[in-house]
């Protein structure tokens, strides 16, 4: 079994050479590779949020494990923290805090990583506003894209500066930050936002989870804002045919893109897009911080 050193942490990784994505070749070692590469900027975005893993030990067509849990044989030097807003008992969850330990993810074949909208030194009290825009049959990200300029005008008169990312899958996310807030209160002011997306894009929007009722249209999805969810993190794989990324893009290549295909990205592209742009989400890093209206 190979080994490597990273930061002072041995490890030793497996497999390196299945595949987990059939339809092109894309192998375990080419993920942890991917993951490794782009470390220094995926690792800001995790930072004290404890992490809920999609892992695919045997590829994408296969079985997938959903773990909020440490995992078992994790090492002593993996960040771990005690969690007590999201279940009636207390548990235990990762956080990836260093390269190390994201290599160590993903020699799990933990392709896709999810967070919170809550650090752990303030569970429950969200700064990110997250809003998924999820298209029904019939709709593709496209159509997200006009429920997006929508919701950026609206949310830009309370303060908001919301930034875009792929899903990764078929939508969008739009993520702005925001002072520290109840995330009862965030998942409010979201439902909201989509209500009123839906009155004023009635043939486009909907803020209802009913498959019935999504045929054609954007699901502008308020619920992850819920202390107890999660949402795909920027820069994780996705577990699709392709190796796909939920990247981070700007408003000008979301209005020029022609085709759906135009922001769909796989890990090949995010080097090259990292050096030429950086990080595009950095301001909800330490950018300012928009204080969401209560509801009166």
């Amino acid at each position: 079994m190979p080994h490597t050193e990273i930061e002072g942490r041995r490890l030793s990784l497996s497999n390196l050479d299945k595949v987990l994505y059939p339809a092109t070749g894309f192998t375990k070692g080419e993920a942890i590779h991917y993951y490794a590469s782009v470390a220094d900027t995926l690792l800001p975005h995790l930072d004290g949020r404890p992490l809920s893993f999609l892992r695919f030990p045997d590829g994408v067509e296969a079985e997938r494990f959903f773990t909020k849990h440490v995992p078992r044989g994790t090492p002593d030097w993996v960040t771990v923290r005690e969690i007590t807003v999201t279940s009636k008992t207390p548990m235990h969850q990762v956080l990836l805090q260093d390269r190390a330990s994201l290599v160590w993810a993903a020699n799990l074949a933990a392709l896709e990583l999810h967070t919170p909208q809550w650090r752990v030194e303030h569970q429950g009290e969200a700064d990110r506003l997250v809003l998924d825009l999820d298209p029904g049959e019939g709709a593709d990200i496209l159509d997200c894209r006009t429920v997006a300029d929508w919701l950026r005008a609206r949310t830009a008169g309370d303060g908001a500066e919301l930034l875009p990312k792929t899903s990764g899958s078929k939508g969008l996310h739009l993520l702005a930050a925001i002072e520290p807030l109840d995330s009862l209160a965030v998942s409010g002011y979201a439902k909201r936002l989509a209500r009123e997306a839906e009155a004023a894009l009635p043939e486009l929007a909907v803020s209802r989870m009913e498959k019935a009722l999504r045929g054609g249209k954007v699901l502008v999805d308020w619920s992850q804002n819920s202390a107890a969810k999660t949402t795909a993190a920027p820069y994780t794989v996705r577990a699709n045919r392709l190796p796909t990324v939920s990247t981070p893009v700007t408003w000008d290549e979301l209005a020029a893109a022609e085709t759906a295909e135009d922001l769909v990205f796989v890990t090949a592209d995010l080097p090259r897009r990292l050096r030429e742009q950086g990080d595009l989400l950095r301001p909800l890093l330490e950018g300012a911080r928009a204080r969401l209206p209560r509801a009166g």
